[in-house]
């Protein structure tokens, strides 16, 4: 590909990994990696950012993916775009996108294939983040593809929220309370 420069970006990535990897909480308890796995950063994602090694699963890609996302790697994210697809992207948005979110923390949902053995798969997962102040999840269902050994991110569908569905009517606040104390609702729960 075209501009690699191997998952590093430059020598600050390096350090910001290394900084990531000794986060460490108030109480001396080391912190996950930025994906949500065990190990600290450097241990689990940063392999992957710094070209030490390549992802073995989808959901090892995806998951570098977000701390990518998260560290501000924007080479990475790109150089992990199938490579058929990856001029259509808008480097420039993802860039703002990675550099002006709070990135707030990372869910696998679902994965479908995608094993060592596999030469494609599907990884649902929740992204949630702040951006200009407001709280945000980005929900996907994002499809990979193995090319010769190695596994790019191929597209991604976004999941639309499920319309929630009440069981029961719903209680009007001049009905009877739920509670049977034959009192209206609003007089009874349903005071603020």
């Amino acid at each position: 590909m075209a501009g690699s420069t191997g998952g590093l970006a430059d020598a600050s990535m390096g350090t910001r990994i290394a900084q990531m990897a000794v986060r460490i909480e108030p109480g001396g308890l080391k912190m996950p990696c930025v994906c949500g796995l065990e190990p600290g950063t450097e241990e689990c994602c940063g392999r992957f950012l710094s070209g030490e090694q390549r992802p073995e699963s989808a959901e090892q890609l995806m998951r570098s993916r977000y701390a990518a996302f998260v560290l501000g790697n924007v080479d990475y994210i790109m150089e992990t775009h199938d490579p058929e697809t990856v001029g259509s992207q808008d480097r420039s948005f993802v860039e703002k996108w990675s550099q002006e979110s709070k990135w707030d923390g990372f869910d696998v949902l679902a994965s479908e294939r995608g094993g060592s053995e596999d030469t494609d798969g599907v990884v649902e997962f929740v992204a949630k983040y702040r951006m200009g102040g407001q709280s945000a999840r980005h929900h996907e269902r994002a499809t990979f593809r193995k090319i010769e050994g190695r596994w790019y991110f191929s597209d991604g569908e976004l999941v639309k929220p499920k319309t929630m569905v009440r069981e029961q009517p719903k209680v009007g606040r001049n009905d009877p309370c739920s509670c049977g104390s034959g009192v209206k609702y609003k007089k009874c729960h349903g005071r603020r």
